[in-house]
């Protein structure tokens, strides 16, 4: 058994260096940490919603205290992963081109933008609370709801997206994905106001934009039509590919949206089901018509025979 382990382990080590299988992260500099990040998410989540998550019963002196410290803990561990995901494609023992103090000033540029984050989750709430005649009260909605969680996640991520920071911004949202079940892209903007009710299977391409007060039901793609290829076969990357969806549009379950040109004019309606690869004007409703449906009940299928 021993031999048949240390056969295993040498066939394994030769795959390392084998053409053709570069699936590892050898003689680098050191990734981020998962972990961590997901521990910048539960300490940010606690931050944003106050009393909700985390410490209860903070008043005063005692919450400015908790604050600052968590505050601190951030900035010190956004700055060590910061740094980390710059510098994740230099080999050991060659300098990086970031300086810890470059690192650090991302860092507190990201929680300089938290106060402002309130302001636009704060507006996603009442769009939930407004849209859901289910929802009993607000903390229910804060508490529960996945799409309070996945837009939160997707709004600290781009904050990230736009400084050019690598890794991490994708790291937050795919957590967010698999907790949720809601695929939003770092690099999606989205206005304030934004609510996705139920939420299962939504998935939002990175060059999106998502207009203000804006409703998605489950089951919603808001993706790319196509992949062009320069003349090499390469993937033509940093173009628009997503659409854009303007100011109070609700788009209903099951709906497919694709296409960088796509325009869905303001206070459009989409129904459930549809697959839409134009641009629509403002105030359109897009429907689709009901199949047909054989109903065969118990009586008349013994009458036929």
């Amino acid at each position: 058994m021993h031999e048949k382990i240390a056969r295993a382990a040498n066939e394994l080590l030769e795959s390392y260096s084998a053409e053709g299988i570069r699936i590892h992260h050898l003689d680098r500099q050191p990734l981020p940490s998962h972990a961590e990040i997901i521990r910048v998410l539960v300490t940010t989540h606690e931050l944003l919603f106050p009393g909700y998550i985390g410490a209860q019963g903070l008043t005063g002196e005692s919450l400015r205290l908790h604050v600052e410290s968590r505050m601190s803990w951030l900035y010190e561990t956004l700055t060590e992963q910061i740094r980390r995901a710059i510098c994740h494609s230099t080999n050991i023992g060659e300098a990086c081109d970031i300086k810890a103090r470059e690192a650090s000033d991302y860092a507190a540029a990201f929680l300089a933008q938290f106060a402002h984050l309130r302001l636009l989750l704060a507006s996603d709430v009442d769009a939930a609370y407004d849209g859901d005649p289910a929802a009993t009260c607000k903390d229910e909605i804060i508490f529960s709801y996945p799409s309070i969680y996945a837009v939160m996640v997707a709004r600290l991520a781009h904050e990230l997206f736009k400084m050019n920071i690598p890794l991490l911004p994708r790291i937050m949202t795919e957590h967010a994905h698999h907790r949720t079940g809601i695929d939003i892209h770092p690099g999606t903007q989205i206005g304030k106001g934004f609510f996705i009710d139920h939420g299962t299977g939504v998935v939002i391409g990175g060059t999106a934009v998502i207009g203000n007060h804006v409703k998605l039901y489950q089951g919603v793609t808001i993706g790319a039509f196509s992949f062009d290829k320069d003349n090499a076969g390469e993937l033509v990357r940093n173009t628009k590919r997503h659409p854009t969806i303007e100011d109070d549009v609700v788009i209903y379950a099951g709906a497919t949206i694709l296409g960088g040109d796509t325009v869905i004019g303001r206070g459009s309606v989409i129904g459930g089901n549809v697959w839409l690869t134009h641009s629509v004007p403002p105030g359109t409703r897009v429907l689709q018509d009901s199949p047909n449906l054989r109903i065969i009940t118990p009586d008349a299928e013994a009458a036929a025979s």
